[in-house]
């Protein structure tokens, strides 16, 4: 009798045994599926977040890019065109400067009037103007040009006429260089008036004096500053019937 006491006792404590070790298997597997389940409710979120974030840094990277292209695009672009506007005018410039070239060259660069203008007894001045430059300048001054503009503005009414323009210095300095720069003068004046009144370059007749010809005494600085200068006489071969268009202008120092 004790034996199967003993026996059924064993039986017991074994299913109690085995039901106590199925219970802890079952709290296990629901405490891990609690688990994981709370850590994908608080990690899906995050996970979203940084999708959402990786994809909007791709779109403004791609935007940068997009923005950069068409910034070299424009910078490409408005760097031609420039190119293209700065040899246009680098042509244009030539192109003046063979036209100024070409004026000039056929000025007619005299040493008198009268060796040169047939029947000069014939021309008669119908006005002359005086303008003067300064110490080895060549530069016309805005006074200057006013008195050129006097003279100059009834041209287009005056026939048969020539200017001849004679360019004078002081006697500072060296002979040939005075006479150079006597030329130089008489240039500036051709190239306003031909500039601005569309004179014909055949027109003009220069002629550089260098000191050779004073209008004043150079002992003083008033007398070399009239001595500085360029005249122009606007002369006529078609009577005397011609308006005047200027009357001479005095000379003032500089």
């Amino acid at each position: 009798m004790s034996s199967i006491f003993e026996t059924s006792g064993d039986s017991k404590i074994k299913s109690v045994c085995a039901l106590v070790a199925a219970s802890a298997f079952l709290i296990a597997l629901t405490v891990g599926c609690s688990s994981k389940n709370y850590v994908r409710s608080q990690t899906a979120p995050i996970i979203q977040q940084t999708n959402e974030l990786d994809a909007k840094t791709a779109a403004d990277h791609r935007n940068i890019v997009d923005t950069d292209e068409r910034a070299q695009a424009g910078i490409s672009k408005a760097q031609s065109a420039a190119n293209t506007a700065n040899q246009d005018a680098l042509a244009a410039g030539q192109s003046a400067n063979t036209a100024n070239q070409s004026a000039q060259e056929a000025v007619n660069r005299v040493d008198s009037l009268s060796g040169v203008v047939a029947n000069l007894d014939n021309y008669k001045s119908i006005s002359d103007v005086t303008v003067t430059f300064g110490f080895d300048k060549s530069v016309l001054t805005s006074s200057d040009k006013k008195q050129l503009d006097t003279m100059a503005d009834g041209l287009a009414n005056t026939r048969g006429y020539i200017l001849a323009v004679t360019g004078g210095t002081d006697t500072v300095g060296d002979a040939n260089y005075n006479y150079q720069l006597s030329q130089r003068r008489a240039d500036a004046v051709v190239r306003y008036l031909a500039a601005k009144y569309n004179i014909p370059p055949h027109k003009f007749y220069l002629i550089g004096i260098g000191k050779d010809q004073q209008v004043a005494t150079d002992s003083t600085a008033a007398g070399r500053a009239k001595n500085r200068r360029v005249e122009i006489k606007l002369m006529t071969n078609m009577g005397t019937e011609q308006p005047t268009t200027a009357s001479a202008a005095s000379p003032t120092g500089l």
